[in-house]
């Protein structure tokens, strides 16, 4: 995402390997002699001596620094950069592991375990509601007044572009983190970065078409739903933010 936006503002070309983890390839030697953990994504930069880099917020900071010269995606003022720097954090320490948890329990866990659900579920509910208020009469999550599009928005769009795997309903919840991640979606940068590696596009959009169009995978999404909802009443979950 923020590659094809680099892209677009300075010419800066890349390059990228796809990387099956169904099986495993993060796992492999080569790859985990460039990120040890062996998680996805890694950063090797070939025109600066070929420095890999692993963990998203590590990979945005890095790029901003060495490919924004203009500021075009981060700032020049320490305040701001400050707040780009926070909202990174928040994603990388806080949204991005329990959704992705949220995404294993219901998606994946090979035995049913409701409170696994009910545990991440209801807390990447609670921080889209953090979300939500923060962009409460604002455009962009970072910088002065309503905020300019920046990589703090790249850290966090692409797991809301995902929210409906786990039932997330945007527009009837999150009223203002649907109108932010529209906003984002509608860059042609994005719509471009959204088409790699496969050359097909994913996320919400893909996902809400589907629904439409195909009976049966909308029955199981209605399946996956209506287990998510079972949980939440099993628990007494009560939706609260912050």
């Amino acid at each position: 995402m923020l590659l094809e936006e680099l892209k677009d503002a300075y010419g800066t070309d890349y390059t990228f390997q796809s990387v099956n983890i169904g099986q495993n390839t993060q796992k492999e030697p080569w790859f985990t002699k460039l990120g040890p953990n062996g998680r996805i994504p890694v950063l090797v930069d070939h025109d600066r001596g070929g420095i890999s880099l692993m963990e998203g917020a590590a990979i945005l900071n890095y790029l901003v620094k060495h490919y924004d010269p203009e500021h075009k995606f981060s700032f020049s003022d320490d305040d701001e950069t400050s707040d780009a720097e926070q909202w990174v954090a928040w994603q990388h320490g806080g949204l991005g592991p329990m959704q992705g948890q949220a995404n294993h329990f219901v998606r994946y866990a090979k035995e049913f375990i409701p409170y696994g659900i009910f545990r991440y579920v209801g807390e990447t509910e609670r921080l889209y509601g953090v979300l939500d208020m923060h962009l409460e009469g604002r455009d962009y999550i970072a910088g002065k007044g309503k905020g300019k599009f920046s990589y703090a928005d790249c850290a966090s769009w692409g797991w809301v572009n995902s929210a409906s795997f786990i039932a997330i309903d945007l527009e009837g919840q999150f009223s203002n983190v649907a109108a932010w991640w529209k906003r984002i979606n509608d860059r042609p940068a994005v719509q471009r970065g959204l088409k790699v590696p496969s050359g097909n596009p994913s996320g919400r959009e893909v996902f809400k078409q589907k629904i439409a169009e195909d009976p049966e995978f909308r029955q199981k999404e209605e399946e996956v739903m209506a287990k998510i909802a079972d949980v939440k009443k099993q628990y007494n979950y009560v939706y609260k933010s912050p």
